[in-house]
């Protein structure tokens, strides 16, 4: 990749030689972020993008590399979820690049999962939209003008979550993985997955039957309200909790790492949230 990153023929951090200004982004979430900043003074360009595509496997084309190495600016997620990008920055050190992982401030190393929390979302908007406009003075107005209006849209819906908690004081959910761990936190939902359960699922590895038992026992037992299912990690494990959910009773809320076709940064993290309030309202008084 280090090679293929070498063969970027232009600076970063400036716009090309035909004054346009080209922003690239690891996934289509940072993509969409940077489109809603951008507007139409700026082309956005995502690498990583529909539902079916998994950001953890995910590797780059000698396209995507030059793509990057060639865009006045780079959005990517950081700590160490779009890993893949760590060698073009390193073969480029002067990429003017934003690291949403780095503006997430001091719980930061919890989960890198970062593009759930609107908050985070939010900074980064006005991150792009400084960098933008010191790329394109001339249109500096707009694209702070699109950051404001971004960041009261993700404060909205970041009201909508924790209005989940407060009407469900102590609602507890499980998930298949950690992908929403920054909805949940906002929303003042506890996660009672296993943690052996959790992190065997991150790492790609089948987690032992003592996690996955206990797992099943949380749902037998209707001690969690909702399961979160990542429909871009399902395997034969998550397939079975999934099944015990649903032969329980249990609402099942589905989340994705990408963006559902059609749908744009700020409408999928609210689709999102308005299925788990509705979902919460549907489960059994039992659940709660």
């Amino acid at each position: 990749m280090a090679a293929f990153a070498a063969a970027g023929c232009s600076s970063a951090g400036s716009a090309h030689d035909d004054g346009g200004v080209t922003v690239v982004a690891t996934t289509d979430v940072w993509g969409s972020v940077a489109e809603s900043v951008a507007g139409e003074h700026a082309t956005v360009k995502s690498i990583a993008s529909g539902a079916s595509a998994d950001p953890h496997s995910f590797e780059a084309s000698p396209a995507d590399v030059a793509a990057i190495s060639d865009a006045s600016l780079l959005v990517y997620n950081g700590g160490g979820y779009d890993h893949w990008v760590d060698d073009v920055l390193a073969e480029h050190p002067d990429i003017d690049a934003v690291d949403a992982y780095s503006l997430h401030g001091t719980d930061q190393k919890a989960n890198e999962h970062v593009f759930y929390d609107v908050t985070v979302a939010k900074a980064v908007a006005e991150e792009i939209a400084k960098r933008l406009a010191a790329l394109d003075s001339a249109h500096a107005d707009e694209y702070h003008a699109n950051a404001t209006d971004f960041g009261k849209q993700a404060d909205e819906i970041a009201a909508s979550q924790r209005a989940i908690g407060e009407a469900h004081p102590g609602g507890a959910v499980v998930a298949t993985e950690p992908v929403a761990y920054y909805l949940l936190r906002n929303a003042g939902l506890t996660d009672r997955t296993p943690p052996g359960f959790a992190s065997a699922v991150e790492e790609g590895d089948d987690p032992a039957p003592a996690d996955v038992a206990a797992m099943l026992d949380l749902i037998d037992n209707h001690q969690v309200s909702v399961l979160l299912f990542n429909s871009q990690t399902e395997t034969a494990v998550t397939d079975q909790i999934r099944e015990a959910a649903q032969r329980a009773s249990l609402p099942v809320v589905t989340v994705t790492e990408t963006l559902p076709q059609g749908v744009d940064y700020l409408t999928w993290q609210r689709n999102t949230t308005d299925e788990l309030a509705a979902q919460f309202d549907k489960a059994p008084q039992s659940n709660r």
